[in-house]
């Protein structure tokens, strides 16, 4: 799915007015049906009876008029802030709505919970503005539905603090308001030599929130052609936007790789990679690299690339502690971008509540030849493959900000540079690619300068030569430097190093996958 389109695309009766305490009323919302007993256990046991039936793809018929819309035309349809749900109460949350059309082209129903019962919302064209869409909003059918929805709080009620629109997607911000990488609800064989599955978010409950609430409860139903799931979230905006996650899911058949807390982000270029580095910006990239707290404690980073082929890695593990996707260069001057802000993109960090087993944090990195599209994908895979009629419960909570909430207790790598190897002022006498690792944090502050630092540096093939470690005080820490020599062929090349000194292991572990070049590209200038 195009990130770009994700990141942008983003009177009632007497009855109603009764069974709701008037709060749709007030926004002038309209209601489908009665009001009915609703809570996460009936959403449960509903999404269990759902994967017992045969799986019925959602209607996806619109009118000439919105399946026609060109991006621009889309974009001109604005919902209209005096419709937002809870518009008119003094509650610290608003509710508006994403228009269909363009790629959302699939209704999604949303309801309205209060005091435990729950109401379908109804689309009504007098919720939107069509500008110059082009689009008359009296002609529209009235149960079109609705696209999404995106959540404003108190603190700004012009900008939204996160949103759920398309598929099982959902994103959100911190406190430097910036939209970056997303998050899914769900991923259904992802990396595979076939055509991924999407689940969707079919339905979803807007629990009204107590008047001084600063958290907001979502329930969401998930639906696809091999499973269907409840899920929970506790939205509870900040500096750092916590989401608090409980899924049940229900599968229909087989999975041969389910992706629990999936994240989704795009990498097209950085300092490590530049392939595709034909912008005049110096690095373009939502997330920089992998995140990975292993169960048995043990701190990993692994920077991302954007690889000339689908490249697939999974890093086995039990019971993981936490990992994310994380955009840790955040200097304005390594991107240069005053538009869409690429150092304030968030980090999002994903938290296990309880022990998830054995299984595998699996990166999927896709080549991508521009920003416009997530190519990074990072998931739980369980190491049993789930089957049908099972019931698989997970609970977890994401992170968003500038920041995870765990830090390593070593040093972090701050920096990864590659390119052409050997001594300078020699004759290159064969080819051979240069790695420059920096690190910061941690106990590097208590280095003597007689204290011997070393590099340690593992490879899965060629030969590693010239490694050093050498203090660098433009990051108050050290550099790790060393040459790899590859074998004949393309075969990746794992690689794996730390610093440590007198045995003492100083930092984090870096890893990282290289492809050498093709022969008759191995150029010694």
């Amino acid at each position: 799915m195009q990130r770009r389109q994700l990141l942008r695309g983003m009177a009632a009766s007497a009855t109603l007015q009764a069974l709701l305490g008037g709060d749709a009323a007030a926004a002038g919302l309209k209601a489908i049906g009665q009001a009915e007993a609703f809570d996460y256990a009936l959403l449960k046991g509903r999404a269990r009876a759902l994967a017992a039936k045969a799986y019925q793809a959602p209607r996806s018929v619109l009118p000439k008029a919105i399946d026609s819309l060109d991006w621009d035309r889309h974009q001109a349809i604005r919902f209209r802030p005096d419709h937002a749900l809870w518009g008119e109460d003094e509650l610290r949350f608003r509710v508006q709505f994403f228009h269909l059309g363009l790629f959302f082209k699939s209704p999604v129903r949303i309801h309205e919970l209060v005091d435990g019962r729950a109401r379908e919302l109804a689309y009504d064209a007098e919720m939107f503005d069509y500008g110059k869409s082009g689009v008359q909003g009296s002609q529209l059918p009235s149960d079109l539905g609705f696209a999404g929805f995106r959540l404003n709080f108190h603190t700004d009620l012009e900008r939204d603090i996160s949103a759920f629109l398309g598929a099982s997607y959902f994103r959100a911000v911190g406190g430097e308001w910036q939209y970056g990488l997303s998050a899914r609800g769900l991923a259904v064989d992802t990396g595979l030599p076939r055509p991924e599955e999407f689940p969707n978010f079919v339905a979803f409950w807007l629990e009204k929130p107590a008047r001084q609430s600063s958290s907001i409860t979502v329930y969401a139903l998930l639906d696809s052609p091999s499973i269907a799931g409840a899920y929970r979230f506790v939205i509870t905006p900040g500096d750092t936007q916590v989401m608090d996650i409980d899924a049940a899911l229900y599968p229909r058949k087989p999975i041969e790789r389910l992706g629990i807390a999936p994240l989704t982000s795009m990498f097209q270029y950085g300092e490590n990679d530049r392939r595709v580095a034909n912008d005049w910006r110096p690095e373009v990239h939502d997330s920089d690299g992998l995140q990975m707290w292993t169960g048995s404690g043990e701190w990993i980073w692994r920077p991302l690339t954007n690889p000339a082929t689908l490249r697939f890695n999974a890093y086995q593990d039990e019971n993981p502690r936490g990992f994310g996707l994380l955009q840790r260069d955040r200097n304005f001057d390594h991107y240069q971008d005053d538009g869409v802000f690429y150092d304030k993109r968030p980090c999002v960090w994903v938290e296990p509540k309880s022990g998830w087993g054995a299984g595998s944090l699996q990166l999927v990195e896709i080549p991508t030849a521009d920003e416009t599209f997530d190519n990074i994908v990072a998931l739980w895979n369980p190491a049993r493959p789930p089957q049908a009629g099972e019931e698989l419960l997970f609970a977890y909570r994401l992170y968003w900000g500038a920041q995870p909430p765990a830090r390593p207790p070593l040093a972090r790598c701050v920096a990864t540079r590659t390119g052409l190897g050997g001594v300078i002022g020699q004759p290159r006498k064969y080819f051979s690619w240069r790695f420059a690792v920096d690190f910061s944090g941690g106990d590097l502050s208590l280095i003597g300068p007689k204290a011997k630092v070393e590099a340690v540096v593992s490879a899965s093939r060629g030969r590693v030569e010239i490694t050093s470690a050498r203090p660098l005080a433009s990051v108050s820490g050290y550099r790790a430097m060393f040459d790899v020599v590859p074998p004949a062929g393309t075969e990746p090349i794992d690689l794996r190093v730390y610093l440590r000194c007198d045995g003492q292991s100083l930092s984090e572990t870096w890893l990282y996958q290289w492809s050498p070049p093709p022969a008759a590209e191995r150029k010694l200038v």
